[in-house]
């Protein structure tokens, strides 16, 4: 596969610059050059760092509930007839309920060991807020979370948890009001606040270093997959499926497979259609240009003015994606495919359903997307599936909505 021998090629490392071939980089203020210089340095010796590597694992395995189950879901196998072994990597296990406290313990940490006081984060279903109120609970520092009046509304659970975490949750007004409105207001704040703050970015997008760093800290999910599955089935998947927004999860989880002869597919929210101009899918229907500090692919009108982005998941709901899901795309070796509203509703029931497992609005969508597509599969294969969140969080939201068949 020529795509597998580019990313060899590639060995998963940006350049110095932070580019992941014409992706990534940075374009941000000038005040804020050489905060990022100074997490980058710091960043690539405590990688090294045996005694922070030790502590990082301890808090993941004490802490986090590290390793996740690899559950094999025979219900939902057997109910899409083809023969396939469905496995769920059950990151909705983790404390907090989602993947996103690998990140976060592991930027508190390195927050931390910079000297820093006080962290700020952006949110949208608020995940990511609740890790990062955690991490400074357990690192003892100061946390404001910025989160738009939408999600704010669709997700007070969250808020609400914040609050009670000790975090301050900013409500930001302006634009669509939701994910890429509050990391508007957060990079506002960090360049303010620069000599006192460490921005605990929540996804891998932003700025050199942070895509990847944050891929580094989530890409134990990869790791134990590969491990989990070569103990109970002595070989690896034939297929991995994960959610993209600005693709945390899903980056983590196909690392470690880039140079194995696996299919990778990322699922993207179609919202309520890709000719609506309701959806999220930046990497099917954007075009290349910049935001928040990195260039990847927009969601842009021709005078490159940013457009509204919608998904039924606050998660997902992102105008953009981070810049290796770009470079990953441009070579071919993974695959983006979409799916809907609808399709990630009826996936959250099925799996409801059929195996007692509620999950996250956003990995729904790659439920959704493989009960629809299951015949594209070949008969027996394993396919692996990342179930980021759990869906108490998306309750409110869920009873919302009349369930359809996905055709």
């Amino acid at each position: 596969m020529k795509s597998i021998r580019q990313v060899r090629r590639w060995k998963g490392k940006p350049d110095s610059a932070g580019h992941f071939g014409i992706f990534g980089g940075r374009f941000v203020p000038e005040t804020l050059i050489e905060a990022l210089d100074q997490l980058a340095k710091a960043y690539q010796s405590l990688k090294r760092d045996r005694r922070f590597q030790k502590e990082l694992e301890h808090y993941l395995v004490t802490y986090v509930g590290r390793p996740t189950p690899l559950y094999e879901a025979r219900n939902l196998s057997h109910a899409l007839k083809r023969d396939l072994r469905v496995f769920l990597k059950r990151e909705d296990l983790c404390h907090t309920g989602a993947h996103k406290i690998n990140n976060t313990i592991g930027q508190a940490l390195l927050a931390r060991y910079l000297g820093k006081k006080r962290i700020i984060a952006e949110t949208g279903a608020g995940q990511h807020g609740v890790a990062a109120a955690t991490a400074a609970r357990l690192f003892n520092l100061s946390c404001d979370v910025y989160m738009g009046e939408e999600d704010i509304r669709r997700q007070s659970l969250n808020v609400y948890k914040m609050n009670l975490l000790g975090a301050q949750v900013i409500p930001v007004f302006s634009g669509s009001k939701t994910l890429k409105d509050a990391t508007n207001e957060a990079i506002r704040d960090w360049v303010t606040n620069v000599e006192t703050t460490h921005y605990l970015l929540g996804s891998v997008v932003g700025p050199h270093p942070y895509p990847m760093i944050v891929r580094d800290f989530q890409s134990i999910i990869g790791r134990e997959t590969k491990q989990q599955l070569r103990r109970s089935t002595q070989g690896l998947p034939d297929a991995l499926l994960a959610c993209v927004g600005g693709g945390s999860n899903a980056i983590g989880f196909f690392h470690p497979f880039l140079d194995e002869r696996v299919k990778l597919i990322g699922i993207e929210a179609a919202g309520k259609g890709l000719n609506s101009k309701q959806h999220a899918a930046s990497l099917r229907k954007g075009t290349i240009g910049v935001l928040h500090g990195m260039k990847s692919f927009v969601l842009q009108d021709r005078n490159g003015q940013i457009q509204l982005a919608h998904s039924i998941s606050a998660g997902l709901d992102y105008p953009s994606v981070g810049p290796e899901h770009a470079f990953l795309k441009e070579t071919g070796r993974v695959r983006y495919e979409v799916a809907s509203d609808q399709d990630a509703l009826f996936g959250f029931h099925m799996l409801t359903l059929l195996e007692g497992i509620m999950p996250a609005l956003e990995p729904a969508h790659a439920i959704g997307y493989l009960i629809k597509r299951a015949r594209n599969f070949s008969r027996g294969s394993k396919i692996v599936v990342c179930l980021s969140g759990r869906g108490d969080k998306d309750l409110d939201v869920v009873r919302q909505f009349k369930i359809q068949s996905p055709r």
